[in-house]
C-alpha cells in the first residue's frame, strides 16, 4: 500500500478540537482521482484526506481502486507512523514486508501492518495459475491509521485476519474489520479507539454507533439516504459526532464502508508514505529510505526499514525499490478543518 504520487503535498493536518467535530451532520466530501502512474500504472479514487477534513477519528488516509484488470505491482516502499490496511473486494494481493511476511490476502481477509519506527514492503496482484492471458479483476480499499505518539516509535509488526467477526441487526449485517461495533470486537490490533467495518444493508436500516466517535462512510454499490439526503456510491459522507446510530433508507445491494473513531488530538504532518508530526523528522524518514538504495542485503536488513525479500537484483521484474520522490522547497503552512 503506498502513495505513488510523483509529486505527493505535503499536509499538516491539526488537532481535531470539541468545536469542529461536535454534533451530528452530513456532509459529502468528493473524490478526486489520482492517477499514480509509474510502477503501478493505476488509478485510484482518493476521498481522504481532504482539505477541511484531513482525519476521522485517527483514519487519515483513504483510496479505492477499481474495478479494473490493471494488475497492482507495487514494489518496496517505506512507512513510518501509521497502520496500513488492505481490504480487497476483488482479486488477490500478495503483501510482502520486512519484518519476514510473505502472505496472500483475499476478499473477506484483512491485512493489517504496524509500521512504527520504519517498515517497508511490497504489494502485487495474484496472476492466474492457469497461464490465461487475461488479468484477474482487481478492486479494494486501502487505508491508512496514524499511530498515536506513544506507539508511533514501536517496532514494526503485521498481521492478517482471515476470519472477522459479524455483527447483524435491523436491516444491515457488517464484517468488523477493527475495533468494535454492535457489541462485536475484530482480533486486529489498533492503538486508538476506531471502527473499520464493510457494511450491507438494505431497506430501513439502524446501525448502532458509538456517540462519542466521528464517523465516515463511503458508499461501494448501491446507494442510501441519511438525514433524507441521497448519498450515492462515490464521495465520502461525514456524520458528525454524536450519533448513538445511523438511520438509514437503502437500495437493494447496498455496501459501504464505516470508519471511525475517536477525534484525533495530535497534530499530524503527511508527506509521501509517512505520518509524522515535525517537516524534519518526515525529511530525515525520506533520506533514511534513499540511504538504503544500494547497499547490499545483509546491510539493507539492518538499515530502518529492513529488506523485502524476493526484490533482490535477479527478481526480474520484482527486481528493485521505489525511490522517494523530492521534498518540496518549502514548508507549508496547516490545513484547517472545515467541518462543522
Amino acid at each position: 500500500m503506498t502513495n505513488l504520487e510523483v509529486s505527493p503535498q505535503e499536509e499538516l493536518c491539526p488537532p481535531a478540537t470539541a468545536e469542529e467535530t461536535s454534533g451530528p451532520c452530513l456532509q459529502l466530501w468528493p473524490e478526486r482521482e489520482v492517477p499514480l502512474g509509474g510502477v503501478r500504472a493505476m488509478n485510484v479514487k482518493r476521498t481522504l484526506p481532504q482539505r477541511g477534513l484531513p482525519t476521522i477519528g485517527a483514519w487519515c488516509f483513504l483510496d479505492s481502486f477499481g474495478p479494473d484488470r490493471t494488475a497492482m505491482s507495487v514494489l518496496p516502499h517505506p512507512h513510518i507512523g501509521l497502520q496500513t490496511v488492505t481490504w480487497p473486494l476483488a482479486g488477490h494481493i500478495r503483501h510482502r514486508d520486512s519484518v519476514g511476511s510473505d502472505v496472500v490476502v483475499r476478499p473477506g481477509e484483512l491485512n493489517i501492518m504496524t509500521a512504527g519506527q520504519g517498515v517497508s514492503h511490497s504489494e502485487f496482484a495474484v496472476l492466474p495459475s492457469d497461464g490465461g492471458q487475461e488479468l484477474p479483476l482487481q478492486q479494494g480499499l486501502q487505508l491508512w491509521v496514524a499511530l498515536p505518539d506513544g506507539d508511533r516509535h514501536r517496532e514494526p509488526a503485521f498481521e492478517q485476519h482471515r476470519e472477522l467477526p459479524r455483527a447483524a441487526g435491523q436491516g444491515y449485517t457488517a464484517t468488523v474489520m477493527v475495533g468494535s461495533l454492535a457489541g462485536v470486537t475484530s482480533p486486529a490490533t489498533v492503538y486508538s479507539p476506531i471502527v473499520g467495518a464493510d457494511v450491507s444493508c438494505e431497506g430501513d436500516a439502524v446501525l448502532p454507533l458509538d456517540p462519542t466517535f466521528e464517523h465516515g462512510i463511503l458508499v461501494l454499490d448501491g446507494g442510501l439516504a441519511v438525514d433524507g439526503e441521497d448519498l450515492p456510491a462515490g464521495p465520502l459522507g461525514y456524520l458528525g459526532t454524536g450519533r448513538s446510530e445511523l438511520r438509514m433508507q437503502a437500495r437493494p445491494g447496498t455496501r459501504f464502508l464505516l470508519i471511525g473513531g475517536e477525534p484525533f488530538g495530535e497534530e499530524l504532518l503527511m508527506w509521501w508514505n509517512f505520518v509524522g508530526r515535525t517537516h524534519d523528522e518526515v525529511e530525515q524518514a525520506r533520506d533514511d529510505w534513499e540511504a538504503q538504495a544500494g547497499l547490499p542485503d545483509t546491510e539493507t536488513a539492518a538499515a530502518r526499514y529492513g529488506l523485502v525479500p524476493g526484490h533482490g537484483p535477479d527478481a526480474g521484474a520484482e527486481a528493485g525499490r521505489i525511490p522517494a520522490p523530492p521534498l518540496p522547497g518549502v514548508r507549508l503552512t496547516p490545513r484547517k478543518r472545515s467541518v462543522s
